[in-house]
């Protein structure tokens, strides 16, 4: 089975998929789309993706999208080592913590969302920084309570979940815009856990190919 990951160094949503197939273990073919020169517009990635957004994992050829999409693939997939807890209960909290991530955080920071700020609201840099600031309070104290007093030092455990895999790029946004992480103790403890991990490593920003160098 041949994987290509089209992917963009700083996007959360690759990010996430970087992770989950660095910690199955999976070898992948590393295709960069450059979301700031608009390359996602261009006509043939749009014929993998029809949404013009990052990441696509092609498996075989055939494109998988949305992130979620394609950890949940992976977790079928490739069931070992396991991203979902076997407790149908305990599934479910994992999937809600990612999908609060998923859906109610990240976007708030997207390339789309701060464009907008910046170029139709007319939002200075400082105004943008509150904006943000505002709704990752919000999201992230809620993140903080749905983990509550769980063992860690993961997320939901002894082990990396899904749940894992959509946090770290989070905090990691987070701290691009100043935002304090003092009040979120289990995250910090769930994201220096995924942190020291080798493989989680490998998943960085920084360690891609794309990256900026120098």
């Amino acid at each position: 089975m041949k994987l290509v990951l089209w992917s963009y160094w700083r996007s959360s949503a690759s990010y996430r998929v970087r992770i989950a197939l660095a910690l199955k273990g999976l070898d992948y073919e590393y295709r960069a789309v450059d979301l700031v020169r608009g390359e996602q517009a261009d006509p043939a990635y749009r014929a993998r993706h029809p949404q013009a957004l990052v990441p696509t994992l092609e498996v075989d050829g055939v494109p998988l999208v949305q992130s979620l999409a394609i950890l949940e693939w992976l977790e079928e997939t490739f069931p070992t080592p396991p991203l979902l807890p076997s407790e149908p209960s305990a599934r479910a909290r994992v999937r809600a913590f990612a999908l609060a991530i998923a859906c109610e955080v990240a976007p708030l920071s997207n390339l789309a969302v701060r464009r907008y700020l910046a170029d139709e609201l007319r939002l200075d840099e400082a105004a943008q920084t509150r904006w943000h600031h505002r709704w990752l309070e919000a999201g992230l104290s809620a993140c903080e309570r749905m983990i509550g007093d769980t063992p860690g030092p993961f997320c939901f455990g002894a082990a990396p979940s899904l749940a894992d895999c959509l946090l770290v790029p989070q905090l990691y946004n987070a701290r691009r815009y100043g935002f304090p992480l003092d009040p979120f103790p289990r995250l910090r403890e769930a994201d220096a856990a995924m942190s020291a991990l080798p493989a989680v490593r490998r998943a960085a920003p920084e360690a891609q190919p794309d990256a900026p160098r120098g």
